[in-house]
């Protein structure tokens, strides 16, 4: 178990957000994607890895175009991210990037790579990305990210989770939290909050868009945790027209400065320069939708001001 770990030197006194090029105060993130991802490889989406460098950058060079500063990517161990070219990236496109320690559902992975894992201290593993570097790349990660389940959390979640507690204690990193289909947020902060003693500000919760339960929403807001509503695009019609509802409730009760908007693109056939919408329809569709429902000062706040809080940390 990991009883804490020194974290390298920060470029300056107070909180930083950890970018693979070093750490920056939060207000240097400008306009941010607070969720999504340049590299991604999973056995649930055979055929859709998002493994182009050259595909990435295009990417990041389309949404730094419509206005975008940062991305933050979830993509965690274990699941193709290639951390070595992420610093040539943001040097080249101009966008400040964001990488992730942490594990996906146990469905992302091979039955032989997560017996591998359970061989070792998993906290340790995270711990050493947040503050030595992902693998050989140098490239330190500036987020946890693990997954709830379906309406309910399984063994492998409560064991990923409970590493993602000790790093967070060891470091202060955020723990970002993917909701199956925005779902079991209250048990996820049952247990990192509750039980593993992570505080609620520090929790991330992806994917409540999905999920379009207000109460649901307020109470998350209500007990401290960031929401974000990342993902929406055309896959996500169902849900999406309904965000500038969710926003507004949100805002009304007065928790405005909880929520983070990101894109979420996890196939090659999302992404913008394949003809999906990618990581620019979130300033070419969503800002607009939401500022002409809600209030336009109120969504530049959100896509600059909350996510410099929620990722800035004090390593």
């Amino acid at each position: 178990m990991v009883t804490g770990a020194a974290g390298p030197e920060s470029a300056a006194a107070g909180p930083a957000v950890r970018t693979v090029l070093g750490d920056i105060a939060p207000e240097r993130l400008g306009v941010c994607d607070a969720h999504d991802h340049a590299f991604l490889r999973s056995p649930r989406l055979p055929g859709q890895e998002l493994d182009s460098a050259e595909h990435a950058a295009a990417e990041l060079a389309a949404f730094r175009a419509a206005g975008g500063q940062s991305v933050v990517q979830w993509t965690p161990h274990g699941m193709g991210r290639h951390a070595e070219r992420l610093p040539g990236l943001s040097r080249a496109t101009g966008v400040q990037l964001v990488a992730a320690t942490g594990l996906h559902q146990a469905a992302h992975y091979t039955p032989e790579f997560l017996d591998g894992l359970r061989a070792t201290d998993l906290a340790d593993l995270f711990v050493r990305e947040l503050t030595e570097g992902i693998g050989e790349s140098g490239v330190r990660a500036g987020i946890v990210k693990v997954a709830g389940g379906f309406h309910g959390l399984d063994a492998h979640a409560r064991w990923t989770m409970r590493a993602a507690a000790e790093a967070h204690r060891a470091t202060g990193a955020p723990v970002c939290v993917h909701l199956e289909l925005g779902t079991a947020g209250s048990l996820v902060l049952d247990l990192l909050c509750g039980t593993f003693d992570v505080p609620p500000h520090r929790v991330i919760l992806g994917h409540l868009n999905r999920s379009p339960d207000l109460t649901c929403h307020l109470g998350a807001a209500e007990a401290g945790a960031y929401v974000a509503f990342d993902g929406p695009s055309r896959a996500h019609h169902a849900t999406d027209w309904r965000m500038p509802d969710a926003v507004r409730s949100l805002a009304d009760a007065g928790f405005g400065d909880r929520i983070l908007l990101g894109g979420d693109t996890t196939t090659a056939g999302a992404r913008s320069v394949h003809g999906g919408p990618g990581m620019p329809h979130l300033l070419h569709e969503v800002r607009p939708r939401l500022e002409r429902d809600v209030r336009e000062d109120l969504v530049e706040r959100i896509l600059t001001v909350n996510p410099g809080r929620a990722f800035g940390v004090e390593w």
